[in-house]
């Protein structure tokens, strides 16, 4: 350990506390959040940025994306590609954005959630309104430069912008502890309240929404909560509910088409297919039998999704019910949160306003000063220029007699005459008095004898002219509050006139959607599964004419109601229920449903043991026979029951069930074990238990033996099996006791 190192004692929990805060407040304020005077994070700020020094402008050829994402890690942004590429996608798709920034070429992906291109393969160049609105201004020293993060470059801390674009474009972002969502808003509107705040600063935000009616999303849709707009505006969070636009179209044979042609903005993405997946849903789980068919038209020209609907379908209720029951009508969360003075800040939408107009004060203070320095330099170069036109004569007297230009630029600014050769005294006594300033002395030394010719010299009079007019316009605009209101607002009228669009989001107070769902009448239909495990129903006629084939080739076959529920059980000891409704209804030779893809069965764990109608199960009572054998009778009433899983029976380590059955008119029950043994007793030896009950023991078994089958016989009715390939009379086993070993069959 070196001599002057020392060893600094701290709290492990408040070093924690404190690497934490530092991290998070890097999150917020370098990555997450948006700064409330250009409404840009730092990535998006960056990539603006680079593009701009790069020269990829509105009106020059396009540039790879790579080329812009890589110039920007390399220079501004060390945190990897895909986070700049990212943002450069997003800026400029225009579905997502109230206003693109950027002008992309190639494919930057669509509002279907198709992602965009390779970066190697797309190319880019910033919009028209980017470089004037956000970018004009740079080298004017309107902003604050910092050093990159190793200190090789300068960039800007904030661009330059002229519109409030926190409001036009939105904003989105996930910080730690806290999340900004700002929705985008139409430019007209936002620059008409920024020209009345401008005009009155103490105007509220309720006024302020007499120009801003809501938010404008380049998705358009309908915004059905107009009244708590006011409530949202003013406190800066709240929820918008937002609903797709419908529309009604006739179809051949008097069918009528519902087709939408606007989403709510936060369907954009995949969300499209989601929708479309939950109105297939609703058709399949027959919550709603009015659907024909549905498809998705969309193209470039815009959203167009068209649902075919039955010809005598109710296509109002059914639109209350894609609001009800799908994204078709959905909310927009808002927490207006920024950066704002360098902290992270909840903001109503007069404080936005107020900020953004802080700062187009503090940027046109900061470029009319730097005007004006530059005119009153270029003043005086052009007095002094004015002013040598007059004495032309001296001063060519005084370079031809001067050795070097330092000599005549002292004579020029001092008056020094030493060392200068005249013709005569006048010369030497005028030269004296001459008293131009350095930055004259050196115009005039650099001035060439072209600017002798007298229209140049009425051209540089008259340009003497307009810097004074310059000067005077720029002292009014910095020393009068109301002059550089004016110009702001001249300038915001200007970006209104040539980028200013229409609304796309009505604005209104959609009453709630009441969706009135038709009663469906109780029917008996069969449900049928095969040996794959694929199920569905069919209606009783159906049955009736195939009942044959049926039989033959289904595994389960069993009436049931269309309302009620089937009850599956495990080897495992659970019983799965499943609502019949959500088993699809068709034809005999229809495919059906996974049973896995209706219930919680898992068919790679477990094992159906058996499959029963609940009303049926509520009638009787059902005998439990483990591997174990461990046995009960359990009241089928047990199992009316609402879960989508319960626990059908307890079950001892290393057991498993092998039979379930219902108790009708069985007289004894034969359990056949792996080893050969055979054991028939009476049904009513089995005792009635619990379903939470583990049983009874069937039959006292061999090491490691196990029950394999059961089977139950009636009086006076033979039931034969097939056992080792030869016939097996259940009837003529010796009758026995539950609990004894029964006797081994050889054949």
């Amino acid at each position: 350990m070196n001599q002057n190192d020392r060893i600094i004692k701290t709290e492990y929990s408040e070093e924690m506390q404190k690497s934490f805060i530092d991290y998070a407040m890097s999150v917020i304020i370098a990555r997450a959040l948006p700064d409330v005077r250009d409404g840009l994070k730092p990535v998006q700020r960056r990539t603006l940025y680079d593009m701009h020094e790069l020269g990829i402008r509105y009106d020059r050829p396009y540039r790879k994306s790579a080329r812009i994402v890589g110039d920007t890690m390399g220079k501004y942004h060390p945190h990897g590609d895909s986070s700049i590429y990212d943002s450069l996608v997003v800026m400029s798709q225009d579905f997502k954005k109230g206003m693109a920034l950027i002008d992309g070429h190639g494919n930057f992906g669509n509002i279907e959630g198709d992602g965009a291109a390779a970066m190697r393969y797309t190319e880019a160049r910033l919009q028209k309104v980017t470089q004037e609105a956000f970018l004009a201004d740079l080298d004017k020293d309107v902003v604050d430069f910092m050093p990159n993060f190793d200190e090789t470059e300068k960039e800007p801390t904030v661009l330059p912008v002229k519109i409030p674009n926190i409001l036009v474009n939105g904003s989105d972002g996930i910080a730690v502890g806290m999340v900004t969502s700002i929705p985008p808003h139409n430019l007209c509107e936002v620059i008409d309240a920024t020209k009345a705040y401008l005009n009155d600063e103490n105007i509220t935000t309720r006024e302020l929404m007499r120009y801003i009616k809501g938010p404008d999303f380049p998705t358009g849709g309908i915004v059905i909560n107009q009244d708590e707009l006011l409530e949202i505006y003013e406190t800066g969070v709240g929820k918008i509910k937002i609903r797709g636009k419908v529309e009604f179209e006739k179809a051949k044979g008097g069918k009528t088409n519902v087709v939408i042609t606007e989403i709510p903005y936060p369907m954009i993405g995949a969300n499209i297919a989601k929708f479309l997946t939950d109105v297939a849903a609703l058709a399949e789980s027959k919550k709603t039998q009015d659907i024909v068919d549905i498809s998705n038209q969309s193209s470039k020209e815009g959203i167009r999704i068209v649902i075919e609907l039955r010809k005598d379908a109710d296509a109002e209720n059914f639109v209350n019910m894609l609001y009800k029951k799908t994204r078709l009508e959905d909310t927009f969360g808002v927490n207006m949160l920024a950066i704002h003075e360098g902290r992270p800040e909840t903001m109503n939408l007069r404080q936005i306003i107020k900020a953004c107009v802080d700062f187009q004060f503090q940027i046109a203070t900061r470029k009319y000063t730097n005007l004006l320095e530059r005119e009153m330099e270029r003043k005086e170069i052009q007095e002094g220029l004015i002013k040598a036109c007059n004495v032309i004569d001296l001063i060519i007297e005084i370079l031809r007699g001067s050795k070097d230009r330092a000599m005549a630029k002292a004579c020029l600014v001092e008056g020094k005459i030493d060392g200068i050769r005249f013709r005569s005294k006048e010369s030497k006594i005028m030269a004296t008095q001459l008293m131009f300033t350095e930055k004259q002395a050196n115009a005039i030394l650099e001035m060439r004898l072209y600017k002798l010719i007298g229209l140049e010299i009425e051209a540089l009079i008259a340009e003497h002219e307009d810097t004074l007019a310059n000067i005077y316009r720029y002292e009014d605009i910095l020393d009068r509050r109301d002059s550089m209101a004016q110009v702001i607002i001249s300038e915001l009228d200007g970006f209104k006139k040539e980028y200013g669009r229409a609304r796309r989001t009505v604005i209104e107070n959609g009453q709630e959607a009441v969706y009135k769902e038709k009663e469906i009448e109780e029917t008996e239909v069969y449900f049928l599964m095969d040996r794959f495990g694929y199920a569905k129903t069919i209606d009783v006629a159906t049955y009736e004419r195939n009942k044959e084939a049926a039989d033959t080739e289904f595994k389960y076959v069993f009436p049931c109601k269309n309302l009620g529920k089937v009850c599956l059980f495990t080897n495992t000891g659970q019983m799965h229920t499943i609502k019949v409704m959500d088993l699809p209804a068709g034809k005999l030779r229809d495919k059906g449903i996974p049973i896995d893809n209706v219930s919680n069965y898992n068919s790679k764990e477990e094992t159906i043991v058996t499959i029963a109608s609940q009303s049926d199960l509520n009638l009787c009572e059902l005998i439990f026979v483990t591997k174990l054998s461990m046995m009960k009778l359990v009241d089928g009433g047990e199992f009316d029951v609402r879960s989508r899983t319960v626990a059908a029976t307890k079950l001892l380590d290393g057991d498993e069930v092998v039979s379930v059955a219902t108790l009708k008119d069985q007289k004894n029950i034969v359990l056949q074990t792996k080893d050969g043994y055979f054991l028939r007793f009476p049904v009513d030896q089995i005792p009635p238990k619990k379903k939470t009950a583990v049983g009874v023991r069937g039959m006292k078994l061999g090491p490691k033996d196990a029950v394999e089958e059961v089977y139950y016989t009636k009086n006076a009715v033979e039931s034969t099996i097939e056992y080792k390939g030869k016939t097996l009379l259940l009837n003529g086993l010796k009758l026995g006791a539950r609990d004894s070993k029964g006797v081994k069959v050889r054949v």
